[in-house]
C-alpha cells in the first residue's frame, strides 16, 4: 500500500516531520510513505490554478498516486497552520485527487493537549465537497503531546506506550483503507 504523510509545518525541527518520518519508518512493513513537505508550495491562486507551478503538480501527483493520506498537523492558534490550509486549497481544486481517498490525522506539539483543535478543525476540512475523504478516526486519533520529550536525537520516539498506539492505530489504517477501495 502506497501512502503520502503531509507534514503541516515548515520548520526545519519540526515535531510533526518527526513523527512523520518515524511513522514511515516503523510502519514500513505495512505500507510505503513518502513524506511530503510543503515549503515549496506557493500561496494558492485561482488565476493560475489551471496552469499550476511545477510543484503543485509534482505535489498533487504524488498524492493523486497515493493509495491513502496521513496528514500530520501542528496547532497554531487553535487551528491548523496556514501552510496546510493552503496545500489543501490546491487539492481541492480541478482535478480533487483527495475525493473518496482515505485519510488518517496524526499531530505532535510540545503541549498536554497537543493538537486537538486542529485535528477537530482538519476532519471538518476532510469533509467539504472538494476533499470529500473517508477518514479512520474516533480512538485512532493520534495526539503525541510534550512530544519534545519523547523522541530520541535520531528522531525515535522513545515513549514506549505511544509507540505501542501508533502500531495499533497504523493497523487499523491498514484495515480501514483495505475497505474503503
Amino acid at each position: 500500500m502506497k501512502v503520502v504523510g503531509i507534514v503541516g509545518s515548515v520548520r526545519q525541527e519540526s515535531l510533526n516531520k518527526t513523527l512523520a518520518n518515524f511513522v514511515a519508518t516503523q510502519s514500513a512493513s505495512k505500507f510505503d510513505m513518502d513524506v511530503l513537505t510543503l515549503e515549496n508550495i506557493p500561496l494558492y491562486n485561482q488565476d493560475i490554478e489551471n496552469d499550476a507551478p511545477q510543484a503543485v503538480k509534482d505535489f498533487k501527483a504524488k498524492v493523486a498516486a497515493a493509495d491513502a493520506v496521513i496528514w500530520f498537523t501542528p496547532e497554531y492558534n487553535g487551528t491548523m497552520p496556514g501552510v496546510l490550509v493552503n496545500a489543501i486549497d490546491w487539492l481541492s481544486r480541478i482535478n480533487k485527487v483527495m475525493v473518496g481517498k482515505p485519510s488518517l490525522v496524526m499531530g505532535a506539539s510540545m503541549g498536554a493537549l497537543g493538537t486537538v483543535k486542529a485535528q477537530a478543525h482538519l476532519y471538518d476540512v476532510l469533509r467539504s465537497p472538494g476533499i470529500d475523504s473517508p477518514f479512520l478516526a474516533g480512538a485512532n486519533q493520534v495526539i503525541v503531546g510534550a512530544a519534545h520529550t519523547k523522541f530520541d536525537e535520531q528522531g525515535n520516539l522513545t515513549d514506549e506506550g505511544t509507540v505501542k498506539f501508533l502500531d495499533m492505530v497504523t493497523t487499523n489504517f491498514v484495515e480501514f483503507v483495505e475497505k474503503n477501495k
